[in-house]
């Protein structure tokens, strides 16, 4: 039986190997994937510009998800190009055609003075809080410094906004913005279930702060203790969201929301509950409808009940906010199919999913071929205030 030695010396006739100057020639958008097969702890060390790092004990179970078609050329390296040349044998045996080897490793590619990438990395408490998201190969590191640097904006710290918030809090999103003018009261603990009998009485913003900070220590809240309006809005999206949540419960605010994300470009999560029934959709601009391709126009109000009148069951809420909270990630990572274009309903009585399509209006007052509607409107007469309430 071959030793060690003899066993690389023959698989460096079988693989072919690449030089780091002409491996760098290579490099561009047409060149070869580099995978980096080292320890999560050699790679937060430097590793090549644009690899990705598949550890040598994953490799087999996570290269299809990185790498999935397997005639696409591939480059492996390792600190010192062993290591990678026994990844190569087994990329050659799952089917990869493509295969080659970076000669003398990582070692070589610094020791030619060839620019290395010093990556910002998880600490190692973040690496054990998110230890599960890590071994997600749609998630990974990378997709976990990507959530820690987002920013969500939540419309509501009530029904939809409490499991929302709290879910999103422990994935990691680095900023939760909050906006809700309303206090806790006793009647929203059947179903709000970031607040607590403590603070009854308390700004809902903080109370909500209070919870997902101790949760989440990583998360930083930013309340805005007032009821959003068409006079504060652009103030608050000012401070920058790379996503909506709609967790309100009223005309006015919904379709403030969605012409200001139509005018920004932000996509909003949409969610609303009705005794025992929910909707959940994505609104992103330029990929799908928006709220007035379904709605042009608010209906009556006496047509449009709140949960205050009519009732909720009160696990409803935390069905539907926890998938606005799955949207959420899934747009700020690019991962999966979005409900953008699909309004899903949920049937609690009967257990029932259901799935709608929905198609953009070429005539949609806002973000048709040709808008009618360029400012922002408060539709004040849903509610004996002002501004809209902000929470189911």
């Amino acid at each position: 039986m071959a030793g060690y030695r003899e066993l690389l010396a023959q698989l460096r006739e079988q693989i072919g190997e690449v030089d780091p100057v002409a491996l760098r020639a290579e490099a561009g958008p047409d060149g070869p994937v580099l995978v980096d097969v080292r320890m999560q702890s050699e790679w937060d060390e430097g590793h090549l510009p644009g690899a990705l790092n598949i550890g040598r004990d994953y490799l087999e179970s996570r290269i299809d998800q990185r790498v999935p078609d397997r005639d696409t050329p591939v480059v492996l390296y390792c600190e010192s190009g062993s290591r990678s040349l026994l990844a190569a044998k087994t990329l050659l045996e799952l089917g990869y055609t493509n295969v080659r080897n970076l000669a003398g490793g990582y070692t070589e590619w610094k020791r030619s003075g060839f620019e290395i990438v010093f990556p910002r990395s998880l600490t190692p408490g973040q690496r054990s809080r998110y230890a599960r998201h890590l071994l997600i190969p749609e998630v990974g590191e990378e997709g976990q410094l990507k959530l820690l640097d987002s920013k969500v904006l939540m419309i509501g710290a009530g029904g939809l906004g409490s499991p929302a918030s709290l879910y999103l809090a422990a994935a990691g999103v680095g900023t939760l913005g909050i906006v809700d003018g309303d206090i806790v009261d006793e009647s929203n603990l059947q179903r709000q279930i970031v607040h607590s009998t403590e603070r009854l009485g308390q700004p809902k913003v903080q109370s909500a702060k209070e919870t997902i900070e101790a949760l989440n220590p990583d998360v930083k809240v930013v309340p805005y203790e007032e009821r959003i309006s068409s006079e504060n809005i652009e103030r608050i999206l000012a401070d920058g969201w790379d996503v909506i949540l709609d967790g309100t419960d009223n005309f006015p605010t919904r379709y403030l929301l969605n012409d200001a994300s139509v005018w920004h470009d932000i996509p909003v999560v949409h969610g609303s509950i009705y005794r025992f029934e929910g909707q959940v959709t994505v609104f992103k601009p330029g990929a799908g409808p928006c709220y007035r391709c379904l709605f042009p126009e608010p209906p009556p109000p006496e047509m449009a009940p709140s949960c205050a009148e009519g009732g909720v069951l009160g696990v409803l809420p935390g069905i539907v906010g926890s998938l606005q909270a799955n949207e959420v990630i899934k747009l700020l990572l690019g991962i999966g199919e979005p409900l953008v274009g699909r309004l899903l309903t949920f049937d609690a009585l009967y257990t029932e999913f259901n799935e709608l399509k929905l198609k953009r209006s070429e005539s949609c007052p806002v973000c048709g071929d040709h808008p009618t509607i360029t400012e922002y409107i408060d539709y004040v007469q849903f509610c004996q205030a002002p501004t809209a309430k902000a929470t189911h």
